[in-house]
């Protein structure tokens, strides 16, 4: 399978969770506004969320996929079962001893830690702290899923793991529905909420675990045990679970700065989900897909082929992110206004929330061509330097957030994340030249500023026809009106920018056909993984 069709696999079942995520807020701004009780469970459940995407998805995806595809092809399917049963024994282990200790101490992180600005409000407090309580262990469920998935990704398994996100908006949209239904007040909708990701994290657990069994791969509980194997896993995982989850740890500290005002936190929130929608479906899919072939073109020896990876991943994802960006920078606000502004989500805080959407979509490309670096230095087990890197870019969110929140509120933090994932990407893009890891790609660098044009262009023709078009973008005129308006602005600009990034030489059929043709290294590898029945 081509890299190009890999990123496709993985970033088709992510753009179907993304959907269902819209789904999901536009039903939670309905039902919660920026209200009080939005702001308890999106604060309680960014605890969960955080801890999950630093410790399980980072590390795991980082530190265990190379180790387990290197088990594979130095003792074969059995060795990897051992090493994988290892693992487990040692994570489920700390995963119950940490989920107990939380549970306890969370009025205490929720004061300090988490969000010491509802200290003042001991409604909000108390319900953020009971919300916490009850999602904690999903960060159990899914990081036990995201071991599994990294076991999937490794043998060229990409669906299953994918696709199982999916059911957390889909239980959560189940659960706003009922809620709608039966007329319930908002702190009964936010329980609801809560005891479904719980359920959630039990169902995305199911999945990959079947999907681990059916692809050949039985894990038994063993006795916790630090053989040489775990020990190496454990000085790989830590600064990559800091590292793979930078934005995470800058989101993290955002929520403590913000909950000083209301209304930020779910602000923030909003903005987030849809700006997650390229990040996701590009740079997860990139970065997912972009490790395992790294790591086994390395351990062949090709650096050509490795560095050939690299090179297209960044033409693939600019190609696809810079569109993105511009059309979030210019017309933010009827996005927002489309997805969210009804019930009591109201016209203010459209503005608010489509003011921080358009900074996020400066900083999109950054956070896309993070995802697309870290993997080089990870394949070659380097998880040190990215961390290092991580914390200069969490020195300067930090500042930039304290220095801006006084007077821009959320849309200061905004900066300050936005700011931070460039410090951060420039610095992983310079070593990686520096150490002679990038090859440099002539054909990737003239067509880099000539997507850029095509981008800006693009921008330029959606900026004035968003003036011209003010009444059906408006709040005045019928959602349906609003819809329409808004699905032929984006089919308008996708010609444009296509058109004249094709016209320009920022992209050509011929390369788009070299990428889907091509094939990864390690093609042995890849074929006795296709014998396998297909765990998706």
């Amino acid at each position: 399978m081509s890299l190009v069709k890999k990123f496709a696999t993985v970033g088709g079942a992510t753009l179907g969770s993304r959907i269902f995520g819209f789904i999901r807020e536009t039903f939670m701004a309905a039902a919660l506004g920026t209200g009080p009780v939005a702001d308890a469970f999106n604060t309680a459940f960014r605890l969960p969320n955080t801890f999950r995407r630093l410790f399980a998805e980072g590390a795991f995806n980082s530190a265990f996929v190379p180790l387990f595809a290197r088990e594979i092809e130095a003792r074969g399917m059995d060795g990897a079962r051992r090493f994988s049963e290892e693992v487990f024994g040692v994570l489920f282990t700390v995963l119950l001893f940490l989920t107990i200790a939380m549970e306890l101490a969370m009025p205490f992180i929720v004061r300090e830690l988490i969000a010491p600005g509802f200290a003042n409000d001991p409604a909000k407090f108390a319900s953020t702290v009971t919300f916490a309580t009850i999602m904690f262990p999903y960060l159990a469920c899914m990081s036990l899923a995201a071991m599994m998935a990294g076991m999937l990704n490794s043998l060229h398994r990409y669906f299953a793991a994918a696709i199982a996100p999916v059911f957390l908006n889909v239980i959560l949209i189940g659960v706003l529905a009922y809620a709608w239904y039966d007329r319930q007040d908002a702190i009964a909708v936010g329980y609801g909420l809560s005891w479904g990701v719980l359920a959630a994290g039990l169902v995305q657990l199911a999945i990959v675990w079947f999907a681990v069994r059916s692809a050949g791969i039985r894990i038994g509980l063993r006795r916790p045990r630090l053989t040489a194997n775990v020990r190496r896993l454990l000085v790989l995982a830590l600064p990559a679970a800091i590292t793979g989850g930078i934005t995470q740890i800058n989101l993290l500290i955002n929520t403590n700065i913000a909950s000083a005002k209301s209304g930020a936190v779910s602000s923030l929130v909003y903005a987030d989900r849809i700006y997650q929608l390229p990040l996701g479906v590009v740079g997860i899919a990139v970065a997912t897909v972009l490790l395992p072939e790294l790591a086994r073109a390395l351990r062949a020896g090709n650096l050509n082929e490795a560095s050939n990876l690299q090179n297209r991943s960044v033409e693939f994802t600019l190609f696809l992110t810079l569109p993105a960006a511009a059309a979030l920078l210019v017309m933010s606000e009827p996005i927002v206004r489309l997805l969210f502004e009804r019930g009591k989500f109201s016209p203010e805080s459209t503005v608010v929330v489509g003011h921080i959407l358009a900074i996020y979509g400066l900083g999109l490309p950054a956070f896309v061509l993070i995802k697309a670096f870290i993997p080089g230095f990870f394949a070659r087990e380097d998880t040190r330097t990215p961390m290092i890197f991580a914390a200069i870019s969490v020195v300067v969110n930090v500042s930039l957030a304290l220095t801006l929140f006084p007077t821009l509120a959320a849309s200061g933090i905004a900066t300050a994340e936005i700011v931070a994932g460039w410090v951060n990407a420039i610095l992983l893009f310079a070593t990686l030249v520096w150490r002679g890891h990038w090859g440099r790609d002539i054909p990737l660098l003239t067509r880099i500023p000539r997507l850029i044009a095509a981008a800006a262009i693009m921008a330029a023709v959606l900026h004035f026809a968003i003036q011209w078009l003010a009444f059906p973008l408006s709040s005045a005129a019928p959602l349906l009106t609003r819809a329409v308006t808004l699905c032929g602005l984006v089919a308008a600009a996708m010609v444009i920018y296509f058109a004249f990034a094709f016209g320009l030489g920022g992209a050509s059929l011929g390369m788009i056909r070299r990428n889907l043709k091509r094939k990864a290294a390690g093609a042995p590898a890849e074929a006795a993984a296709s014998q396998e029945p297909d765990a998706s």
